[in-house]
């Protein structure tokens, strides 16, 4: 397999859209004038975290997993799965990215590079011994907050101030919630592994109601923040998923779960659109 086919293999096309949709509201969030949008620093961080971000979270996962995504079928059909002798070739472009990310540390002010480091460390502990976080329980998916880290950065780097409490608690449920569900299929895979995620410790029913709970939370803020705008009802989308499954039994969540990144994209493209009108038009 040739690099870049490899490379793009190993970054998840699919799930570019959660650091890097993430980055973009987080910006739509902070810009206060169309100007914020021509800066070079908002394209930078753009590519960087669409892409090579994706690189290094899941070139590490795959690293420290080969022996456990052995048993994932999944690996198969949706993703790749990294060979032995593909491990010195993964290992060098994991040193690639952490090189280029210390590179853009050096023109980052001392907050962005707290903000930036965190998204690295949790990058890279969520799958990585001594702390790998993935196969703790509830540490897991709070650990995914890894994803939200990009919208912080460019929430910060757009208004230089932090988003407020509510915004990051929104995020964190967002995010909890994601994590959980996308564990639930590999429930039995994990359990095998010896990986303790949160579905594995408390069993698939009671991780659909913490989605649901989740997701009802996030909703609630969305709609509230945006003063019961008609439209900010489309996120009890979010919630219906888990729902759906707790109701229909006969339901398989393999075939729902692949309807997430649209959703998220989808919604995603919306509220960035909705926000950039809403401050150019409204707002000036």
């Amino acid at each position: 397999m040739n690099l870049l086919k490899f490379i793009f293999k190993i970054s998840r096309f699919r799930f570019w859209i959660y650091t890097g949709g993430t980055y973009v509201v987080g910006y739509a969030l902070g810009f206060s004038v169309f100007g914020d949008f021509l800066r070079p620093e908002y394209y930078i961080y753009l590519f960087y975290f669409f892409f090579p971000a994706n690189i290094f979270i899941y070139g590490v996962n795959d690293y420290w997993d080969e022996e456990t995504d052995k048993l994932n079928p999944k690996k198969d059909e949706k993703e790749h799965r990294v060979l032995s002798d593909e491990r010195k070739r993964l290992l060098n472009i994991i040193i690639t990215v952490a090189g280029l990310s210390l590179v853009l540390m050096l023109f980052q002010d001392n907050l962005e590079r707290i903000i930036f480091a965190g998204f690295l460390f949790l990058s890279y502990f969520y799958s990585a011994p001594p702390l790998r976080f993935k196969d703790k329980p509830f540490l897991d998916f709070s650990s995914n907050y890894l994803y939200i880290m990009p919208g912080i950065f460019a929430y910060y780097l757009a208004s230089h101030t932090v988003p407020p409490l509510i915004y990051m608690l929104g995020a964190f449920m967002h995010i909890s919630a994601m994590h959980i569900f996308s564990a639930i299929p590999d429930i039995e895979y994990d359990r095998k592994a010896g990986i303790n995620t949160t579905p594995v410790f408390i069993g698939m029913r009671p991780s659909l109601l913490l989605c649901l709970i989740f997701w009802m939370g996030l909703s609630f803020i969305v709609v509230y923040l945006t003063h019961f705008f008609p439209i900010s009802f489309l996120v009890f989308l979010y919630p219906l998923f888990p729902l759906l499954l707790l109701i229909k039994r006969d339901l398989s969540i393999d075939d729902l779960y692949w309807y997430l990144p649209y959703v998220n994209t989808a919604l995603g493209g919306l509220l960035f659109t909705a926000l950039v009108v809403y401050k150019l038009l409204f707002l000036h």
